[in-house]
């Protein structure tokens, strides 16, 4: 048998209830809710029902409110600082200064060759992908056009384009 919960009076009703209407996070002002209509008497299942939670996440935000008093009802995720950056600053100095200039095969830098740039710098092995996210986060952006289809009839879509254009 499963034991009841019941709230610790870290706040009173009144107050609880200002917390929910004040609150601007979704996640945290729905947690606020929940823990609200449990003060007021409500049922967890009825509640799940009326804010679109789970039972177990309104268990959860009930018993973090009693552990952690209102600090607990934050959502967490905001605090994550996330992964650390592949490069550290030198290393992202180095390749500003790298990609001013040539490739190493006299070409334009690519996301490939980037990305082989890395891995030499690393020590292991980093995906085009994490390279282009690296280019990103530096600020840069793609710098030449997509390749046009090589069977592209102009006239056509300059024709297209005028007919899609014209009101209806």
């Amino acid at each position: 048998m499963a034991t009841r919960i019941k709230l610790r009076d870290h706040l009173t009703l009144a107050g609880l209830e200002q917390r929910y209407k004040a609150c601007r996070d979704p996640i945290e002002r729905t947690r606020w809710h929940a823990v609200w209509l449990f003060a007021q008497g409500h049922r967890i299942a009825a509640i799940a029902a009326l804010i679109g939670l789970s039972e177990w996440s309104i268990r959860k935000a009930i018993r973090r409110y009693n552990t952690d008093g209102p600090a607990g009802v934050k959502d967490r995720r905001h605090d994550h600082p996330g992964a650390p950056r592949l490069l550290s600053g030198a290393q992202q100095e180095e390749l500003r200064q790298r990609l001013a200039g040539r490739a190493d095969d006299g070409g334009l830098w690519t996301g490939p060759k980037v990305a082989a740039w890395m891995s030499a710098q690393l020590g292991r092995p980093v995906s085009p992908g994490q390279a282009w996210q690296t280019l990103k986060q530096m600020g840069y952006s793609l710098k030449r056009p997509r390749r046009r289809h090589s069977g592209a009839d102009r006239e056509a879509q300059e024709e297209f384009k005028k007919r899609a254009s014209r009101p209806r």
